[in-house]
């Protein structure tokens, strides 16, 4: 009797272990987060930038004058600091030999660039125009080509930009009768420009490109509403409304407004696709130099 007491007991131990074992051993899994040994080595007891948590281990909240909502908006970037993929056009002030040098020279930057991210680059690059007359007048002067080619996609997107945000002054056609002026219920006192003025179609895109960044008279600044090429793309459409007020063409195949505003994209095709196919190959070179690379490192070579 005492023996099998005693086998009982000892059936009963084996299964508190095995059951223990079991579920101290759980698999993440959903919104499961299984057994954690150690959490502090997953689960940060310091602050975590632009995240909201409510983790109670954090201490910080109570010690703080801030409260964790506030400390979890995200932050103004530096002072100058640039996207990630139109780093390296910002080292040019939009000043360029000819419109093929614009879009060569844009174009090979911006290849560079691609070949370390996986995205389509958006924001802005470096102005150095102030917002001033004198900085105007400079950037009228010095701006002269686009660094992007006329394209159907470049006119589609600067289309439907343009009807977003400039539409309703500058109207459908560019004459500045947008609604905002010629509405039933308008009182709009200022006059817009009227882009198909002999004064604006003559005007460099220089001129554009830098009431976008600050604005003029009544006009806000766009250059939070509008990347670099995207800027780009509504002057494309603008100078494509003008021409179209003229009665002349300007798309991806002919420019007959003037060739410096804009360079069709027929006219430069093969010198872009050799742009584009020996960039194909440094990465190519740069991707097998990185396998060699490792492959090195693998077998115990030592680099210094």
């Amino acid at each position: 009797m005492k023996m099998k007491n005693f086998q009982t007991f000892i059936a009963a131990i084996a299964l508190v272990l095995v059951l223990g074992v079991f579920t101290s051993c759980q698999q993440a899994g959903g919104n499961q987060t299984g057994s954690e040994f150690i959490p502090d080595m997953a689960h940060s007891v310091a602050y975590e930038a632009n995240v909201l948590t409510n983790y109670s281990l954090n201490t910080w909240d109570e010690e703080s004058v801030k409260s964790r909502w506030d400390l979890s908006q995200p932050g103004t970037p530096v002072a100058g600091t640039v996207p990630r993929g139109y780093a390296a056009i910002g080292s040019y002030d939009l000043t360029f030999a000819s419109a093929e040098d614009a879009i060569l020279k844009t174009a090979e930057s911006m290849k560079k660039n691609k070949a370390r991210t996986n995205y389509r680059p958006n924001g802005h690059v470096p102005y150095f125009y102030p917002d001033t007359e004198e900085g105007r007048t400079a950037a009228t002067e010095k701006i002269i080509y686009n660094p992007f080619p006329v394209t159907d996609e470049a006119l589609a997107n600067g289309k439907e930009l343009y009807t977003i945000y400039c539409a309703i002054c500058h109207g459908d056609k560019g004459d500045g009768d947008g609604y905002i002026v010629s509405g039933p219920q308008s009182k709009y006192l200022a006059q817009p420009a009227n882009f198909t003025d002999d004064q604006f179609v003559n005007s460099s895109n220089g001129r554009f490109y830098h009431a976008i960044m600050y604005g003029k008279n009544v006009m806000g600044s766009h250059a939070d509403k509008l990347s670099f090429e995207e800027r780009w793309d509504v002057i494309h459409y603008i100078r494509s409304l003008q021409a179209k007020a003229r009665k002349v063409k300007y798309n991806s195949e002919v420019n007959e407004l003037n060739p410096d505003y804009g360079l069709p994209y027929a006219q430069i095709k093969e010198q872009l696709e050799a742009l584009d196919s020996e960039g194909h190959e440094a990465v190519g070179e740069h991707s097998e130099d990185d396998t060699q690379d490792e492959q090195g490192h693998e077998g115990g070579g030592q680099s210094h």
